[in-house]
This record gives C-alpha cells, sequence and structure tokens, in this order.
C-alpha cells in the first residue's frame, strides 16, 4: 500500500465515524450555509491580483513537522494583505496535522475564497466543508471515479461552492465533467510525494481550453510562476514555500515583492 492509499483508507473510517457524530442534518444548521460563498474562479482571474493561493499547512507525510504551532488567523490574515487571490487551508489531521478549526479561524478573519484541502471521498464531506465556511473544495481525479467525481462535483455546485480537480497525469483528463471550471495539475506525485515541476508545463496544452488553470506545488520562484504563466496557468498553488519560514505572512510578502521586479524587469526588457 503507498502513502496516498493509506491515507484514503483512513480517511472513509474517519468520515463514517462523524456520520454518526455530526449528522447532515446537523451540519446543515451552520450560520456558513446561509451565506453565499465566494468564487475562487473569480478571484484567481482578477486583473488585479497574481492568482496565488497561499496555503496554512502544519506539516507533511513528505516533509514532516514545517510549522506545527502556526496561528491560522493570523498566517491567513497576513497572506491576504501580502497580495493573495484566495487561501488554502489543509484540514486532514492524521497526515497533516490540519482539522477543521483551522479553516473555521481562517474563515472568520478573511473575506477572500477559502479552499478546503481535504482528501474528499464521500458526500458528507463535502456538506461538512460548506459548515465550516470553505468557498471551494479539492476534489483527486486520482483517488474517485469518474462518477464519483461527476456526483461530488454536481454537490458542491449546488451548495454554491467552487471545485478545484486535481489530475496528476492524462488518464485524470478522462474523468473530468464536462462542466469542470477549475483544474489544477499537482507538480508532486501523490503516490511517492515526489515534485517535479516540468509536470504542469507538459500538461499545460492538454486541459481543457475552458477551464481556469491552477498549477500546484513546487512553485519556489518567481520565475517558476511567470513561466507556469507563459504557459496557460492563472492560479498558483502554494504552501510550503511561506509555512517553512519562521514568518509565513512575511515570506509571502517578500514574495510578492521579488514577483513584482520579476514582473517589472520583463516588461521593460
Amino acid at each position: 500500500m503507498n502513502k496516498l492509499d493509506e491515507i484514503i483508507a483512513a480517511k472513509r473510517r474517519e468520515v463514517e465515524e462523524n456520520k454518526s457524530l455530526y449528522p447532515v442534518k446537523l451540519l446543515q444548521q451552520s450560520l456558513f450555509f446561509q451565506t453565499r460563498p465566494v468564487s475562487l474562479g473569480e478571484y484567481v482571474l482578477r486583473d488585479d491580483l497574481y492568482g496565488i493561493i497561499a496555503e496554512f499547512k502544519r506539516r507533511s507525510p513528505s516533509r514532516g513537522l514545517i510549522n506545527e504551532f502556526a496561528d491560522p488567523a493570523m498566517i491567513t490574515l497576513r497572506y491576504m494583505q501580502a497580495g493573495a487571490s484566495a487561501l488554502s487551508v489543509i484540514t486532514d489531521k492524521t497526515f497533516f496535522g490540519g482539522s477543521n478549526k483551522d479553516l473555521i479561524r481562517a474563515r472568520q478573519n478573511n473575506y477572500c475564497p477559502i479552499l478546503r484541502k481535504e482528501f474528499i471521498v464521500d458526500e458528507y464531506q463535502v456538506y461538512e466543508s460548506r459548515s465550516i465556511g470553505a468557498d471551494a473544495i479539492l476534489l483527486i481525479a486520482g483517488v474517485l471515479s469518474k462518477d464519483s467525481l461527476k456526483l461530488l462535483h454536481g454537490l458542491a455546485g449546488s451548495l454554491g461552492m467552487d471545485v478545484l480537480i486535481e489530475v496528476h497525469d492524462a488518464a485524470d483528463l478522462d474523468k473530468l465533467p464536462a462542466d469542470a471550471g477549475l483544474v489544477g495539475v499537482n507538480n508532486r506525485n501523490l503516490k511517492n510525494f515526489q515534485v517535479n515541476t516540468d509536470r504542469a508545463i507538459n500538461m499545460a496544452d492538454q486541459l481543457p481550453g475552458n477551464v481556469i488553470k491552477i498549477a500546484e506545488s513546487g512553485i519556489d520562484s518567481p520565475e517558476t510562476l511567470i513561466m507556469l504563466r507563459q504557459a496557460g496557468y492563472r492560479g498558483f498553488l502554494m504552501g510550503e514555500r511561506f509555512m517553512r519560514e519562521a514568518d509565513p505572512g512575511k515570506a509571502c510578502r517578500r514574495f510578492f515583492r521579488q514577483l513584482n521586479g520579476s514582473f517589472t524587469e520583463k516588461h521593460a526588457g
């Protein structure tokens, strides 16, 4: 069993337990069900921003501890103040050290879109995502059948949420629903967690022309982001680049200054 299979097996057990503790009818009583989600797609496409989706994460299976005691409210607010188009919050506890509370705290302190980064395998988790204030969810094509992907994508849409569908190879593209709006190419192989930034470049032309293209993982420099943007990507999911530093918000602001400088030099040349 590879790491991804281990994560999914654990997630299915977790979901079954949560269903008995917090039924869907209880989730639907959350105040967030009465509020309209903010569109991730619209914010990524804003001309006054660079399309960066800044991620809050405490640890990962590949890196171990990254920033275990980080404050999600403070860091996500500083991400937004630095110029992030949207936020991503990892809620998986077992393998990434996250929690639903991390996303709720981010929601309470930010008005921009928040993506729930989670291994979603069940309709229950879609309702759960809305109940904690997520505006969008991640669906990983590689762990879902085509029918399941379509079902979960449709349910999220009915709740007003955007969906970022993550793909890793050409086989995943065959599963995309006809009305897919955001498609992300993850440069990290979730089976062994190795990163190859060429993956997004190589797959750019294979993605449907009518979707918003998102590049995920391994974006460590403004030059890499600009290269991906030239390939057609409009959104850029970045987590470890900021979270591995003592002050992620400051690191994010510094990256934006470097990015502004790189764009200025490019246009001047």
